[in-house]
């Protein structure tokens, strides 16, 4: 097969990964007036539930959900010096959500946050779950968990990963007055299988919402809460979650379920417009197959299997995540960083990995793996010197965290891309 002509981009930074740490990088940089190009897989963002966690829980083992994240932050900072958090005060943090969260509404895609607390919002199990942003579509379910005011939850026939009768019967032990039905989505009838990409985009149809109203209220009764898994729409979903709650009279909720999830179809979508339109150059199907640092900058070779893109960059930024997203590999002879092969914070053999209970509560030291980072979020190797004045590294990437058992995941993207970038200006100027 004959390849392609190459195509040759210069810019003054090349972002690597496409998750909220690559999203947030490049809105950051762009919003600095640096011409910035982003490439990699966005299909990370389909895997998440929409919620923007900032902490959940502040140490290892604890399994006490944190109230105030912010104070939570600064006693993890002061006890675990070399966690990303560290390189930022909460009020950089604070700072840094409160911008992102902007964007993502500018995007079309508006959010609720807690301020100096934390929700507990919905799961589709029906356990609550600590976090501190919401999709407005899911604003109400916090509400909800708080009352003890009637609620019915929706399920459809034949989508598969959510259950409101498993949703009711695990919550009612917590919180009174649930109730379940499952019914037929509008133009779905008798379908095997449907699913929630299909149902949320069908919603967008003029008079969909008028037809799932209908099919639902007879089945209201006294609810004062509607719930029902996340599908009200894509690139309007806050219009028709209004619409629904005004056609049933109450409060209308989304709740997350299984990936591919609405809510990160609709974040991937929402960043991809919002950034081109910012001046981003995306390259979401390309990945960077090799990195060449010389002179005063980098040269990447980007593309799906071969070189369709060369980019001339003054600057790179890792927003290439862990072992799901490939920014490290976990090989026999230990965990590699995959682009630059940097060095790598790690258990020191494959024995110490994992610890022998599974579900031991204070986690596997392999998921503490990553790249460390000085206070610009610059890698640094064993001397603890940057390897490269012009590499960063920014979100789950980075060592000596555990995001997902600490519920620090966007918050860690989010802080640790502006703080790279703002590092960047700095040593620019």
């Amino acid at each position: 097969m004959t390849q392609g002509p190459v195509q040759n981009v210069q810019v003054d930074l090349a972002v690597a990964g496409c998750g909220l740490a690559g999203v947030a990088s490049a809105y950051f940089a762009a919003q600095e007036g640096l011409s910035v190009v982003l490439c990699g897989s966005t299909g990370g963002l389909v895997f998440t539930s929409g919620y923007f966690d900032v902490l959940g829980y502040a140490e290892r083992g604890n399994t006490t959900p944190l109230s105030d994240p912010w104070a939570g932050v600064e006693e993890l900072s002061a006890r675990e010096p070399a966690h990303p958090y560290a390189r930022c005060t909460p009020t950089e943090i604070r700072s840094a959500m409160r911008e992102f969260l902007q964007f993502t509404a500018e995007a079309g895609l508006p959010y609720a946050d807690a301020g100096d607390s934390n929700f507990q919002a919905c799961t589709m199990s029906g356990l609550p779950k600590t976090t501190w942003a919401v999709p407005q579509t899911m604003r109400a379910g916090v509400d909800m968990l708080q009352s003890s005011l009637p609620c019915l939850v929706v399920s459809f026939a034949g989508l598969k990963g959510f259950s409101a009768r498993q949703f009711a019967a695990v919550l009612s032990s917590r919180r009174p007055n649930i109730r379940a039905v499952s019914c037929d989505f509008p133009g779905m009838e008798g379908r095997s299988e449907v699913y929630a990409e299909h149902m949320a985009r069908a919603m967008e149809v003029p008079g969909a919402c008028e037809k799932l109203a209908e099919r639902l209220r007879p089945h209201l009764a006294d609810a004062k809460f509607v719930g029902m898994p996340a599908m009200l729409g894509i690139h309007d979903c806050d219009a028709v979650c209004h619409k629904m709650a005004e056609l049933l009279g109450c409060p209308v909720f989304e709740i997350p379920s299984m990936p591919p999830s609405v809510p990160g179809i609709r974040l991937r979508e929402a960043y991809e417009l919002a950034l081109s339109a910012r001046g981003v150059m995306l390259l979401p199907r390309h990945k960077v197959l090799q990195a060449r640092q010389g002179g005063n900058g980098w040269t990447l070779d980007c593309g799906a299997r071969e070189l369709e893109c060369r980019v001339e960059a003054k600057n790179l930024l890792l927003a290439t995540g862990r072992f799901l997203g490939g920014g490290l590999q976990a090989r026999r002879t230990g965990i590699r960083e995959s682009i630059l092969d940097l060095p790598v914070h790690q258990p020191e053999g494959r024995s110490m990995w994992h610890r022998l209970e599974y579900f031991d509560l204070r986690g596997h030291e392999l998921n503490r793996a990553g790249v460390q980072v000085d206070d610009a979020c610059r890698p640094v190797g064993v001397d603890g010197q940057p390897v490269y004045p012009n590499l960063y590294a920014a979100g789950s990437i980075l060592g000596y965290q555990d995001w997902i058992r600490s519920r620090c995941g966007t918050g860690l993207a989010v802080a640790t891309a502006q703080r790279a970038v703002a590092a960047l200006r700095e040593q620019a100027v």
